[in-house]
């Protein structure tokens, strides 16, 4: 049989082996029931919609043509200055504090925008720092360097 999307048929037979796989993973644990799960049952039941998406998907693409358009160039620009700012936010957390080094992960990443304005990226910036203040330091109460160890007297 000849399938009209072959990408289609991949990705089906894709999403049925990763669903089979997770479910033959999540039987070592105790399934449960909906009324009374245990820790086997939710990963039994996402493997289980996996593949029931997978048969859908591979089965569509056997019926069904689809135009294929050649997808968009990989832009490396901007892939590499988010990837980059993830990094920085690593490498700067400890030495600079959440603060900074978050402000420092949003203007990198803001850069790679072709619509890059610094003025809106620093404001941008500002507005995302005290939110990751509030929420990550205030109500949820972990346990990082707000600000830079020199400020403080860390070393």
């Amino acid at each position: 049989m000849r399938t009209r999307n072959p990408m289609d048929t991949y990705a089906g037979l894709l999403f049925v082996l990763f669903g089979a796989a997770a479910m033959v993973f999540s039987v070592k644990y105790k399934i449960g029931t909906a009324a009374t799960m245990g820790p086997g049952y939710f990963p039994f039941v996402l493997g289980a919609i996996l593949c029931s998406l997978g048969v859908v998907i591979g089965l569509r693409s056997l019926f069904w043509a689809k135009e294929v358009k050649k997808g968009p160039s990989l832009h490396w620009k901007p892939l590499v200055l988010v990837l980059f700012s993830v990094v920085l936010f690593g490498l700067f957390l400890r030495p600079l504090g959440l603060l900074l080094s978050t402000l420092f992960m949003i203007m990198v990443s803001s850069a790679a925008s072709h619509e890059f304005r610094m003025k809106e990226a620093l404001l941008n910036a500002g507005a995302l720092a005290f939110i990751v203040l509030m929420v990550f330091v205030y109500f949820l109460d972990f346990q990082v360097p707000v600000w830079p160890s020199i400020l403080v007297g860390r070393t």
